[in-house]
């Protein structure tokens, strides 16, 4: 297929710029990847359609405020986004600035903190942070919340907490897993005393997630990388789900590439590591039986997981029939039931 093929008109006006007052509170399209039936629901009813017997896997990635302003010292303005942190000091970034920035070109940042250029790393730099303390403690107090392009508007404090799911706690990502976003503690719990077991993978969400595809042959693209981690525990929690008969249900694409991409002997193994997986319709899926989504920009690569996993048409005319209905899109819009 070509990237055309995943191309569909979006009015601006159903891109979600905030998220909703409540978590719990998105609208849920519900979809059987079978027939493509399509119903409309409130994300609240999730909890009526998982059964006691199924398995929910979500990604526990969180979010760093990975968003740096800066001056150097010529006076000219730069911005920073880290994409990786190596170690406590160093990290690969997106700098923006009117002029490349050169190795040895030092970066101040506010309340007197500091970075130097080391140098390229593709098409990213690789960046030092000079001082005593951790880079992690530094985007703690002066970072940013890596907002999406299509959110227009600046971060603020509510986005310290929203653009965070409940059970965050790995820290790496530089963009939410936001199909995990609508969960509150409330529905958390809801699950728990329902019987249904919940468990974790790690996928670092890099900001290559928003980047577009430049080609025209999907063939010719080149997935950006990122880190995964698929424990022994969620491996044998898969197990112990099929041996009851129950579905593994991922939430969220994320969540669907660390599964997959650890899948990728035949069969669901513990590991860590990069993925560059990129899914594409016909792609055979191992590990996961139904998926939780948000809607995706028009011909990107995780609409062309989604429609791998429910059928190319299918997709295409629930994104019609969202649009039609006014669905709210993107990271802070509402979710899909695929099953």
């Amino acid at each position: 297929m070509k990237k055309s093929d995943f191309n569909y008109l979006l009015p601006e006006a159903l891109i979600a710029q905030k998220p909703l007052a409540e978590r719990d509170a998105s609208r849920l399209l519900c979809m059987d990847r079978n027939t493509g039936r399509i119903t409309d629901r409130q994300f609240t009813d999730f909890i009526e359609l998982i059964d006691e017997r199924d398995l929910l896997i979500f990604n526990d990635t969180k979010v760093i405020p990975a968003r740096l302003f800066g001056t150097k010292h010529s006076g000219g303005k730069v911005e920073i986004l880290i994409e990786r942190i190596l170690d406590d000091h160093r990290a690969i970034a997106h700098v923006r600035s009117s002029k490349s920035s050169k190795p040895g070109t030092l970066i101040e940042l506010d309340h007197g903190y500091c970075c130097e250029v080391l140098g390229r790393a593709d098409d990213l730099f690789q960046l030092e942070f000079k001082g005593e303390h951790s880079l992690l403690y530094i985007l703690e107090q002066i970072g940013h919340m890596p907002l999406p392009p299509y959110i227009t508007r600046e971060d603020d404090q509510s986005d310290l907490t929203r653009y965070q799911t409940v059970f965050a706690r790995e820290a790496g990502a530089v963009a939410a897993p936001t199909a995990g976003l609508h969960f509150d503690q409330a529905m958390m719990e809801k699950l728990k005393a329902k019987g249904v077991q919940t468990v974790f993978v790690t996928l670092h969400v890099g900001s290559g997630t928003f980047q577009p595809v430049r080609v025209e042959d999907l063939s010719e693209h080149l997935m950006h990388k990122e880190y995964f981690a698929v424990l022994p525990e969620t491996v044998a929690a898969v197990q112990q789900a099929r041996a009851r008969g129950g579905r593994v249900i991922a939430i969220g694409t994320t969540a669907v590439r660390a599964l997959e991409s650890a899948s990728k002997s035949g069969r669901l193994e513990a590991g860590f590591g990069d993925t560059d997986l990129f899914v594409t319709p016909g792609y055979q899926f191992k590990s996961v039986d139904a998926m939780l989504t948000n809607f995706h920009l028009p011909e990107s690569t995780l609409l062309m997981l989604v429609s791998a996993f429910a059928g190319y048409e299918h997709i295409i005319n629930a994104y019609s029939h969202a649009i039609d209905e006014s669905y709210r899109f993107f990271s802070y819009g509402d979710a899909m039931f695929l099953s």
